[in-house]
């Protein structure tokens, strides 16, 4: 299936590594003009150099954290400016710590906040000028599987993201008129260094190991499995195409069957 992405100009934010990572480098190989962002300078350009490298199409970084006030505004206006123009965003950003509810501070949920909740709403809202102008506008979310089964110890995680999909149901309505799509993938275990980091802190927690824990994980899936990084891209750069025209407003979870619910 040709999904129409040759010389479409996309901005991935969270791509150094893990989902954003796997997304950005499935759309330069569909031909797909790229701008990713992280925070580490080094390990973004690394990442540069690895998808330039190997697709041969144009990938630029874009350096900031996406979480403060006024930093999402400069990535989109950078990457828009370079690029020409916007068509798709993906707006990724690493989740919250784990933890139970007592130990956290109200610092700690601000911050929270800023990372999964905030930083959607300001990348979006500073595309919105560049998307009004595309013909295959299209704005997927990033949020998880624990918005329907909430995860033990991801309290954080938890709330906040449900709120990243009230927002994205809401402006799939509200701004469809534009010919602006809005999708979230709500992911499972997947196999990149956030989920690495949670399970190193279970083992810790149940004086296990890592693999032992990402085994026992694994079989929460029929598959017996996380899935891989590019099985979660093949999906949101599907929904993030002309092919997909018809799709907005769509909570799709890709989670191997972790997800025990009947809707």
């Amino acid at each position: 299936m040709d999904l129409k992405l040759h010389g479409k100009r996309a901005l991935v934010t969270g791509a150094s590594r893990g989902l954003g990572f796997a997304t950005a480098r499935l759309l330069s190989r569909e031909g797909a003009l790229v701008a990713i962002n992280g925070r580490d300078e080094t390990r973004l350009q690394t990442a540069v150099l690895k998808i330039s490298n190997e697709t041969r199409g144009h990938v630029q970084g874009v350096i900031g954290d996406v979480s403060q006030p006024g930093q999402a505004e400069w990535v989109v206006r950078e990457a828009a400016e370079t690029l020409g123009g916007l068509d798709l965003l993906v707006c990724n950003a690493g989740g919250p710590p784990p933890g139970a509810f007592e130990s956290f501070d109200e610092e700690t949920w601000q911050k929270a906040i800023n990372l999964t909740f905030m930083s959607n709403v300001r990348l979006i809202k500073a595309a919105l000028p560049y998307l009004r102008r595309s013909d295959a506008a299209s704005v997927l979310t990033v949020t998880s599987y624990s918005v329907k089964q909430p995860i033990v110890n991801l309290v954080l995680s938890n709330s906040i993201r449900s709120a990243t999909v009230g927002l994205t149901k809401s402006l799939a309505l509200e701004l469809g008129k534009d010919g602006i799509r809005f999708n979230s993938i709500l992911p499972a275990w997947t196999e990149t260094e956030r989920v690495t980091e949670l399970m190193t802190a279970r083992a810790r927690a149940n004086g296990t190991t890592v693999e032992e824990e990402i085994a026992k994980q694994a079989r929460e899936s029929p598959f017996g499995r996380m899935a891989a990084p590019e099985e979660f891209a093949n999906v949101a750069v599907f929904l993030l195409s002309p092919a997909a025209s018809y799709l907005t407003g769509v909570m799709l979870s890709v989670d191997g069957g972790m997800y025990k619910g009947v809707f």
